[in-house]
């Protein structure tokens, strides 16, 4: 498949934006737990940060269609496509986030009065679900592709949450710095953990793209399923749209470099820069922020592999 630079910006930034704020509900979840809150100054930075990465993915999404104008027709096709579930997942986000904001920025400033610990905890309850609600939705987008067998494997969703929370973590880790080098070098260490995880889960999926067929022939691409069919002449001239989107070919050395960069951004950098972390405290904030591009640019080369090393079964035909 063609790795569009517009969807691959908006599933790297929104997945992270989300990630952001869903860490924000659970923060404000913190105290029924005995555990101490974030500051309100701290959550209000989390949740504006997660809000504008997810409206800028969502944004750069709409560049990638043919009419642009027409996306908020998808809103009505909830009941059938994870492209719709998604959009009203994605709309619904702004109502906790956007209602934590009015009563977190007044406290965060000196301004507001106590809010209610009951409401604030409900709210993030609301938010973490609706975003990881979002995420999951988004991967299920491909995942229910059957025309592109890749984007149908079960480690799919599995990968793009890991991503969120992991990129969340990166991204709170940058926010607490500012205030509190320890929180932010824990949440560094906290951020670094996915990747291990990630880089399991990546190698497990790549191993099987590699090996494992796609389930048609070319004999069912022509109608003549059971036969063993040999191409002779190219069924077009020039090329075409299917040829540009779905026709895109990767070498495999270029996608083993490709895989070994991502694993080193969003797996190998993050430990490194936790381990420096925890050993100078002073130096958290220019290591968290080096944490976030890492994370941030290994995803987007994960992200760009997903869709150029995935193959529609209607290559089979041209």
């Amino acid at each position: 498949m063609h790795p569009a630079f517009s969807v691959i910006a908006f599933t790297t930034l929104s997945g992270a934006g989300y990630g952001v704020l869903a860490l924000a509900g659970l923060g404000l979840l913190a105290p029924l737990l005995g555990a101490p809150s974030p500051s309100p100054l701290a959550l209000s930075v989390m949740l504006a940060t997660g809000l504008a990465l997810a409206t800028v993915g969502l944004l750069s999404s709409t560049f990638h269609l043919g009419k642009p104008l027409r996306a908020w027709r998808a809103f009505s096709q909830w009941r059938t496509s994870w492209l719709s579930r998604e959009g009203v997942m994605a709309v619904l986000v702004y109502l906790p986030a956007l209602a934590l904001l009015g009563l977190l920025v007044p406290a965060a400033i000196g301004r507001g009065e106590d809010v209610p610990a009951a409401l604030t905890a409900a709210l993030g309850a609301a938010l973490a679900l609706l975003s990881l609600a979002t995420v999951a939705c988004t991967a299920m987008i491909y995942a229910s592709l059957k025309p592109i067998p890749a984007w149908g494997h079960r480690l799919v969703v599995p990968a793009y949450l890991l991503f969120g929370l992991q990129g969340g973590l990166a991204l709170a880790s940058g926010v607490a710095a500012f205030d509190d080098g320890r929180m932010g070098a824990g949440l560094l260490v906290a951020a670094a953990l996915p990747g291990f995880v990630l880089a399991a889960v990546k190698g497990r999926y790549w191993r099987a793209i590699d090996t494992t067929p796609l389930p048609v022939t070319r004999g069912d691409a022509v109608g003549l399923p059971g036969r063993e069919v040999r191409v002779f002449e190219r069924p077009h001239t020039e090329g075409n749209y299917i040829t540009r989107e779905m026709g895109f070919v990767l070498a495999r050395k270029h996608a083993k470099a490709l895989r070994r960069l991502a694993i080193a951004l969003f797996a190998v950098m993050p430990v490194l820069l936790a381990a420096l972390a925890l050993g100078f405290e002073q130096a958290v904030l220019p290591l968290a922020l080096l944490a976030i591009a890492s994370v941030l640019l290994g995803a987007f080369v994960e992200r760009w592999l997903f869709f150029a090393q995935a193959r529609h079964v209607v290559g089979l035909y041209y």
